[in-house]
C-alpha cells in the first residue's frame, strides 16, 4: 500500500494515463459506414464557371472522401443522413483529417481537424447535387455532377 502523501501523485497519473489513452482511442475511431445505395456514394466534380479549376469529391462507403481542388488532396471522414429531411436535404458532417498543405479552387489551405456541417440536395436522378449551408437555398455551390464510382 503506498504512503498516504504519495496518493494525490499516482491518481493524478493514473489520470493522465487514462485521458492519454483516452485520446489515442478518438484519434484512430472509425468513420461510420455508408450503405452502398446511398445517393452520395461516388465521384462528383464541379467546375468554376470560368473553367479555370475542378474540385472532385469521392465518396467511399467506409465513411471516408478524398476531395481534390486545383493543387490541395484532402481526405475527410463524413456522416450523412441515411434519408433527407423533410425539406429535402441530407445533413451531412466532414472532419479534415489529412491535407497536402497546397491551396485550393479558392486559393485556401484546409485545416486538418476542420469540421463542418453542410446540407446536400440531390437533383431527381441523382446525377447532381448541390452543397448549402442550411437546409434552404439561401446560400448553395454546384451544381456537382456525378462522374463515376467510388474507385480512386
Amino acid at each position: 500500500m503506498l504512503p498516504a502523501h504519495r496518493m494525490p501523485m499516482m491518481r493524478n497519473a493514473l489520470f493522465a494515463i487514462l485521458a492519454g489513452a483516452a485520446f489515442a482511442g478518438a484519434a484512430v475511431s472509425r468513420a461510420a459506414e455508408v450503405s452502398a445505395d446511398h445517393p452520395i456514394v461516388g465521384t462528383w466534380r464541379f467546375t468554376l464557371p470560368d473553367g479555370s479549376c475542378d474540385e472532385t469529391y469521392r465518396f467511399r462507403t467506409d465513411g471516408t472522401s478524398v476531395v481534390t481542388s486545383g493543387d490541395e488532396v484532402a481526405e475527410s471522414e463524413y456522416r450523412i443522413a441515411t434519408r433527407p429531411s423533410g425539406n429535402g436535404f441530407y445533413e451531412w458532417v466532414d472532419t479534415i483529417v489529412k491535407d497536402n498543405g497546397k491551396q485550393d479552387c479558392a486559393g485556401q489551405i484546409t485545416d486538418v481537424g476542420r469540421k463542418t456541417t453542410n446540407y446536400i440536395r440531390f437533383d431527381a436522378a441523382r446525377q447532381r447535387l448541390i452543397v448549402c449551408r442550411a437546409e434552404n437555398l439561401q446560400a448553395c455551390f454546384g451544381p456537382l455532377r456525378r462522374v463515376g464510382g467510388e474507385e480512386i
